[in-house]
C-alpha cells in the first residue's frame, strides 16, 4: 500500500511561498516525472497537485519504450508488481470478420517484447511518491490559480482545499496539468484538432472475457460504425472498456452515460460477446473535446508536457509515454535555462522539436485508421520490406532514438495510398455513409436539444 501524505488541518489566510528553482504544476506522469529528474539533480522543485492521490485516470495502457524510462527513474520493478504485462495489440473489424494480433517482439528492435497495462490511481500515486522521494517539496489538494510571469521568473498563486492562498516566487514553471492546458489557456494557444475531433466514454468492467495465456494482458481494439473501442485488462480482474467515436454519435446520446455505454457496446457484437457476463464496476464517464495542439511547447521560463501540449486519440496508447520522455527532455532543457541562458532558446527550440515529433508521427496513422486502406493493411499486415517491423515500431514508441524505420515508414505511406486506390469504391461508400448517419442523427438531435456530451 502506497503512503499518503499527511492532511493538514484547515487553515485561512495567505501563505507566502518560498523562492524556489522550479514550479511544476500537475503530478500525473508528466509533472511527477520531471520533478523526480530535476530534484535528484540537486534542483530545488516544488510538485503542485490540484487533486489527492490516488485519483482516477483513464489512458492505462503502456508502451514498451517506456521501459527504459522506468529503468532510468528507478521504478521499474514497482510498475511490474503493479501491472499486467501486454505483449502485443490485438485488432477486430467486424468488415473483415476476423481478428489479428500485432505482437512487440515483432518490432524493428527485438529487446523491448512488452510493455504493461497499470490502473492510473496507483500508477500516477507512485510516480507521485517517487517525486517526494527524489527530494520535491509536493503539495496535493492545491489548484494553481494565476501563473504571473516577469523579467526574472514567475509568481505563482494558489489555492489549497481549506482555502488558504499559497505563493511561490519561482524562476521556471513547468505546465503538467493535462487537458487543463493551464498554460495553453492563458495564453491563447490552444487549438482544437480539426483533423481528428473525438469524443469518448468509457467505464471499468468486472467479469470481461479476455484472451488467453500469454495474450490475457494484450490491449483488444474493436472498430465499429462509430468509431473504435479499446479494452484493456488490469492485473486486479477489472477492465477498462471505452469507445472513442465522432462527436456526431455522442451528440445523439439521451440516457445516462452508464446506460449509453452499454448500449454503445451493443453494437459492436464481438465486443459484447466478450461483456456478456460482465459487470459495470464504476460510474462511466463521458468527455468531449478530444483532440488537440498548443501552437508552441515553451516560452521565457516555462515549458509544456504532455496533455498540457498535445493530447491525439489514443488508439495507440501513446500517451503516458510522450508525457514522460518529454519530460526527460525538459528536465534537460529546464536546466540549460536555468544555467546557460544564452543556451536557452536553442534548448527550447530542441524541446519543441521533440514535442512536436512524436503526436506528428503517430498522428498520420490514427488520422486514417478508420479508413478501409488503413483496416485492410492492419487485418492482413504483411513484413515484405519490413514493413511490418516499421509499423510495429511505431506501435512500441520506437519514435525518438534514431532507429531507422524512416525510409520504410515512408513505404508504408506509399502502400497505404496505393491500397486506397483499390478499395476505392469501398472509401468512398464510407465517407458517405458516415456523411449521411452524421446529417440524420444531428438534426434530430438539434431538434430535441440533446446535444450534450459531459455529464
Amino acid at each position: 500500500m502506497l503512503s499518503t501524505q499527511e492532511v493538514r488541518p484547515p487553515e485561512t489566510g495567505t501563505h507566502q511561498g518560498d523562492q524556489c528553482e522550479v514550479v511544476v504544476i500537475g503530478g500525473g506522469p508528466a509533472g511527477s516525472t520531471i520533478a523526480a529528474l530535476l530534484a535528484q539533480r540537486g534542483r530545488d522543485v516544488v510538485l503542485v497537485e490540484k487533486s489527492r492521490h490516488p485519483r482516477f485516470h483513464i489512458g492505462e495502457s503502456l508502451l514498451p519504450l517506456n521501459l527504459p524510462l522506468f529503468d532510468k527513474l528507478g521504478v521499474r520493478e514497482q510498475v511490474e508488481s503493479m501491472a499486467i504485462r501486454k505483449y502485443g495489440v490485438e485488432f477486430i473489424s467486424p468488415q473483415h470478420g476476423r481478428s489479428v494480433t500485432l505482437d512487440f517482439s515483432q518490432a524493428w528492435d527485438k529487446r523491448f517484447p512488452y510493455a504493461f497495462q497499470v490502473r492510473r490511481s496507483e500508477f500516477d500515486e507512485m510516480l507521485f511518491r517517487n517525486a517526494i522521494d527524489k527530494g520535491a517539496r509536493a503539495f496535493e489538494g492545491t489548484r494553481v490559480q494565476s501563473v504571473e510571469f516577469r523579467e526574472s521568473g514567475a509568481r505563482i498563486r494558489a489555492r489549497d482545499e481549506y482555502g488558504a492562498q499559497i505563493h511561490w516566487n519561482t524562476r521556471f514553471v513547468v505546465d503538467a496539468t493535462g487537458r487543463d492546458t493551464l498554460l495553453a489557456n492563458q495564453f491563447d494557444l490552444k487549438r482544437k484538432n480539426p483533423k481528428h475531433n473525438s469524443a469518448a466514454v468509457f467505464g471499468h468492467f468486472s467479469g470481461a472475457q479476455r484472451l488467453e495465456g500469454r495474450a490475457e494482458g494484450n490491449i483488444s481494439i474493436f472498430w465499429f460504425d462509430h468509431g473504435w473501442f479499446w479494452f484493456i485488462p488490469l492485473a486486479d480482474g477489472v477492465t477498462s472498456i471505452g469507445a472513442v467515436c465522432w462527436p456526431y454519435y455522442l451528440k445523439t446520446r439521451k440516457t445516462a452515460v452508464d446506460r449509453f455505454l452499454l448500449d454503445t457496446v451493443a453494437l459492436c457484437p464481438a465486443l459484447a460477446e466478450r461483456l456478456a457476463r460482465a459487470k459495470l464496476v464504476e460510474p462511466a464517464t463521458a468527455t468531449g473535446n478530444y483532440s488537440y495542439c498548443a501552437t508552441r511547447s515553451s516560452g521565457s521560463r516555462y515549458i509544456m508536457l504532455g496533455d498540457a501540449f498535445a493530447f491525439i486519440d489514443p488508439v495507440f496508447s501513446s500517451g503516458v509515454f510522450l508525457a514522460m520522455h518529454g519530460a526527460f527532455v525538459g528536465a534537460d532543457a529546464v536546466e540549460t535555462c536555468l544555467d546557460q541562458p544564452a543556451k536557452a532558446e536553442a534548448a527550447l527550440k530542441h524541446f519543441d522539436h521533440v514535442c512536436s515529433r512524436g503526436p506528428k508521427v503517430f498522428s498520420w496513422f490514427i488520422y486514417r485508421v478508420t479508413t478501409p486502406a488503413m483496416r485492410e493493411l492492419f487485418m492482413y499486415p504483411s513484413n515484405q520490406w519490413r514493413l511490418l517491423e516499421a509499423l510495429l515500431a511505431v506501435l512500441a514508441g520506437d519514435v525518438f532514438r534514431g532507429t531507422p524505420i524512416g525510409g520504410r515508414l515512408l513505404m508504408f505511406k506509399v502502400v497505404y495510398y496505393v491500397t486506397g486506390l483499390t478499395l476505392l469504391r469501398k472509401t468512398i461508400a464510407a465517407w458517405r455513409r458516415r456523411r449521411r448517419v452524421t446529417r440524420e442523427t444531428l438534426e434530430p438531435a438539434r431538434a430535441e436539444g440533446a446535444v450534450r456530451v459531459d455529464g
